[in-house]
């Protein structure tokens, strides 16, 4: 199969692959979906074959309209209706009731909710429009490793495996992560999966309960967990090792020097400057000025693509302090770790 690069010119024909049944890749503002309609449970179960993804492992339903959300679901609650008034177009997923018969039955895990959000990104908010259904759309990436947050992403893990990519120009997405997943109930949110719309922009906005799941408590409710909790994430093939917040410049240079491995580093602008030549140093990839939380999230993935094809023999990322901000970006960097320093 010849995988197809679309720009907005040739968006139809992209749409036409979807309704006939076939993969295409669209980008969102968090990273890179593999799209395919929602109600074909073939086109889903291919979804799943392409990742390698675990068929207990809920996808997100992502749609066009306040309106296809209607039909997804006969139960819309104050709460949630607030939420997708506030935060929508955006980097935010909202897990519904369940309403039989909607989606195709392998989308949602076997669990009795859906999860769902409207991305802000046109481009893929038209090719939903003109497929005139939702789409699926978990990270477009084989499971376990980095997300993709670039075209060049994608094409390294499904060329020649999908049908199409939709590209929008852009060099990396905005966001960088994964949406912030949540769960209205009983006057209250609940959040699943953090992502970049923090805890208190939630309290800020809606003036209730705000409460970060975790996982552990996720896995033991059978009717509720958000997508991507049950399952190592966004590990390259190298063992990754987590430097803590935080460590001065002399530090890291103590840590590289007690290795004679070739390292890949994943730090801010600084300790790049200051390591990149020592001989252990392999290759590099900044996450941007010191303290920029958004720029060291975006680019996250990015590098940790960039540093795997590089062959070195381990990782080092540079933790960043912990707060409501940080907290996507140290939750996949945490993920990602075998070794925490």
């Amino acid at each position: 199969m010849k995988t197809v690069i679309f720009d907005h010119n040739h968006l139809h024909k992209a749409a036409d692959l979807l309704k006939a049944g076939e993969l295409v890749a669209f980008p969102t503002e968090t990273v890179y979906g593999l799209g395919a309609i929602s109600n074909n449970e073939e086109a889903v179960a291919k979804v799943f074959q392409a990742k390698g993804r675990p068929s207990d492992n809920p996808l997100i339903v992502h749609v066009a309209s306040q309106n296809q959300v209607q039909d997804l679901t006969e139960e819309i609650s104050p709460l949630a209706q607030k939420l997708m008034d506030t935060f929508w177009p955006g980097p935010l997923t909202i897990v519904f009731p369940l309403t039989q018969g909607r989606v195709a039955s392998n989308v949602t895990g076997g669990k009795d909710s859906v999860a769902i959000r409207m991305p802000d990104q046109a481009m893929t908010l038209e090719l939903i429009r003109l497929v005139g259904l939702p789409l699926v759309g978990p990270s477009a990436n084989l499971s376990g490793k980095p997300s993709p947050t670039s075209v060049e992403h994608v094409l390294n893990d499904f060329d020649g495996v999908i049908a199409g990519i939709v590209d929008n120009g852009q060099d990396l997405t905005d966001v960088g992560v994964e949406s912030t997943v949540v769960y209205p109930h009983d006057g209250k949110v609940d959040v699943l999966r953090p992502g970049y719309i923090t805890p208190s922009q939630l309290r800020e906005e809606l003036f209730c309960e705000v409460n970060i799941l975790s996982e552990e408590k996720q896995l033991s409710n059978l009717a509720v967990a958000s997508p991507g909790v049950k399952y190592r994430h966004y590990s390259p093939k190298q063992p990754v090792y987590l430097v803590k917040y935080p460590r001065s410049v002399e530090e890291w240079y103590t840590l590289i020097n007690e290795t004679d491995a070739s390292v890949g580093l994943l730090a801010d602008d600084q300790i790049i400057f200051a390591l990149r030549d020592l001989p252990q140093v392999k290759e590099v990839y900044s996450l941007g000025p010191v303290n920029d939380w958004s720029c060291a999230t975006q680019r996250l993935f990015s590098g940790l693509r960039t540093l795997e094809k590089a062959n070195c023999d381990r990782i080092y990322i540079q933790g960043l302090e912990y707060d409501e901000k940080t907290l996507a970006f140290m939750n996949r960097v945490t993920k990602a770790s075998s070794y925490v320093l």
